[in-house]
C-alpha cells in the first residue's frame, strides 16, 4: 500500500473505533473527533489548507445556520412545544401515537427535505416520548430512520437524491420516484415503529395529554416570526427544487435561502443575541470537519478496490440493483451519504451509467439513503440529533446501540425496496 492508503485507512480505523469507544467517555462529542479527524487529513497532506475553500461545502453550512437559528427560535418561543401537544392530543395510545409519528416525520422529510426535519424532530421527539412515556431513544431513533425512509421517495427529500437527479438526466423525476418509492416507502414507514416496539419492549398503554396546545407558548411574537420563516423556507425550498426539475431558473445553491430568510428574523425577534446563540455551533464544526476528513479518505483510494470489485462495470438487471445497492451501503458508512453519493455518481458515469439507466440511478438514492439508519455515521442527519440529545438532554445512544436498531431496520428496509425496484425493472 502506498503512504495515501495507509493514512486515509489509518484515519478511517481511528473515527471508527473513537466512535465505538466513546460510549464510555460521552463527553467527548462526535464534533470533537470529526475535527481531530480533519486535523490528521491537512498535516498528513491528504487535503491542502489551500484546498479547504473548494472542500469545505459552503451551502450546506449556511443552510444549518440558517435553520438553527429559525428553529431555535421556534423551540424557544414554545412554538415546537405546541405542535407536539396538538399531535399527540389526536391519539390515545401509545402504538397509535409512535406509528403515527413515524409517517409524520417521513413525509414531512419528503416534501421538506431530512435535513430540515432533523433539525425541528428533536424537540417533537423529546415531547412525545416525555407526554408518552416512552424511552427518549427510542422515540429519537424512531425520527432518524423514519425522516431517513420518508426522504427516499421524492426527488427533493434529501441532498443525494436532488444530486442524483440533477446529474442523472432523468426525465420526469417526481412521477418515478413516487410511482417506484413510494408504497415500498410507506411500508417501512410502518415496519421501522414495529421494530423499534419490539427492540424496547413497548407496551399499549394509554396517552393523555393535559396541555392544551397554546398554554405551552412562551413568546407569540417569536412564535409567529419562526412559524412563518419555517414556512417560507419549506415552501422557498420545495418550489426551487420543482424549479430546477423543470429546467427553469432558480437558486443554485438552496442553502443560502434558510439563511436569508434567518437574516431577516434577527432584528425581528425579542431577543436576537438569543437567537443567535440558539445555533448548534458544535454541529456546524462536525459538517465542515467532515467535508474535509470525508475527502481525504476518498483521495486516499481505500474505496477503490470495494466499488471496483462490486461494481466492476457497467452491469444490467438485478445484479446491477444488487451491486449498486451493496457499494452504496456499505461505502456511505465510510464517507457519510451525501459525500460518498457525490462521488459515486462520477464513478458510475466513468463506468457508462448516462441518462437511460434510470433504474440504476433509482437504486442509487433509495440505497445511499437507507444506508443512514445502518450507523450514525452512515447520514449526517443523525450527528445533528445526536448532539440534541447529549447537549440538550444529557443522554445518549451510542454507536453501537444505533448498529443493533439500525441493522434491523436497514435489513428490513432494503429487502422491501429491492423487490419493487426489481419488478420496476422489467
Amino acid at each position: 500500500m502506498d503512504y495515501k492508503t495507509v493514512v486515509g485507512l489509518g484515519i478511517t480505523v481511528f473515527l471508527t473505533v473513537s466512535l465505538v469507544m466513546r460510549s464510555r467517555r460521552p463527553q467527548i462529542p462526535v464534533w470533537s473527533i470529526m475535527a481531530f479527524t480533519s486535523f490528521l487529513t491537512i498535516v498528513s497532506g491528504l487535503v491542502g489548507l489551500d484546498e479547504l475553500e473548494s472542500v469545505i461545502d459552503l451551502d450546506v453550512i449556511l443552510f444549518l445556520i440558517g435553520m438553527f437559528t429559525i428553529v431555535g427560535l421556534a423551540e424557544s418561543s414554545g412554538l415546537l412545544a405546541m405542535l407536539p401537544s396538538w399531535f399527540i392530543s389526536m391519539f390515545k395510545s401509545r402504538y397509535s401515537l409512535i406509528y403515527a409519528s413515524s409517517l409524520l416525520f417521513g413525509l414531512l422529510a419528503a416534501v421538506a427535505m431530512n435535513d430540515t426535519v432533523a433539525l425541528m424532530g428533536p424537540p417533537i421527539a423529546y415531547a412525545i416520548s416525555r407526554v408518552a412515556r416512552i424511552d427518549p431513544r427510542a422515540m429519537f431513533l424512531l425520527l432518524a430512520f423514519s425522516l431517513t425512509i420518508g426522504s427516499v421517495m421524492t426527488p427533493i427529500g434529501n441532498p443525494q437524491n436532488v444530486l442524483i437527479v440533477g446529474r442523472s438526466g432523468m426525465v420526469a423525476p417526481f412521477l418515478k420516484f413516487v410511482a417506484w418509492l413510494s408504497v415500498p416507502t410507506l411500508l417501512n414507514l410502518m415496519v421501522t415503529p414495529y421494530i423499534l416496539i419490539k427492540y424496547y419492549k413497548i407496551k399499549n398503554e394509554r396517552v393523555e395529554s393535559l396541555l392544551m396546545p397554546y398554554e405551552v407558548l412562551r413568546n407569540r411574537r417569536d412564535a409567529l416570526i419562526a412559524g412563518v420563516g419555517i414556512i417560507v423556507v419549506i415552501v422557498s425550498l420545495v418550489l426551487n427544487d420543482l424549479l430546477e426539475l423543470m429546467g427553469l431558473p432558480h437558486v443554485s445553491r438552496r442553502g443560502f435561502i434558510p439563511f436569508v430568510v434567518a437574516a431577516g428574523m434577527y432584528m425581528l425577534s425579542s431577543n436576537p443575541r438569543k437567537s443567535i446563540s440558539n445555533i448548534d455551533w458544535g454541529t456546524i464544526v462536525f459538517f465542515i470537519t467532515m467535508f474535509i476528513t470525508m475527502e481525504g479518505v476518498w483521495r486516499s483510494g481505500i474505496l477503490s478496490p470495494m466499488l471496483e470489485a462490486l461494481v466492476p462495470t457497467k452491469l444490467e438487471g438485478l445484479k446491477n440493483l444488487a451491486a449498486v445497492t451493496a457499494a452504496s451501503v456499505l461505502g456511505s458508512q465510510l464517507l457519510s451519504n451525501v459525500p460518498f453519493a457525490r462521488l459515486f455518481i462520477k464513478y458510475l458515469e466513468s463506468l457508462g451509467y448516462g441518462s437511460g439507466d434510470d433504474i440504476t440511478w433509482i437504486a442509487l438514492a433509495m440505497s445511499s439513503t437507507v444506508a443512514g439508519n445502518l450507523t450514525l455515521l452512515g447520514a449526517a442527519s443523525n450527528i445533528i440529533m445526536l448532539e440534541y440529545l447529549e447537549s440538550r438532554m444529557g443522554t445518549t445512544i451510542t454507536f453501537l446501540e444505533f448498529l443493533k436498531v439500525g441493522s434491523l431496520v436497514t435489513i428490513a428496509n432494503i429487502a422491501l425496496y429491492l423487490p419493487f425496484l426489481a419488478l420496476s425493472s422489467l
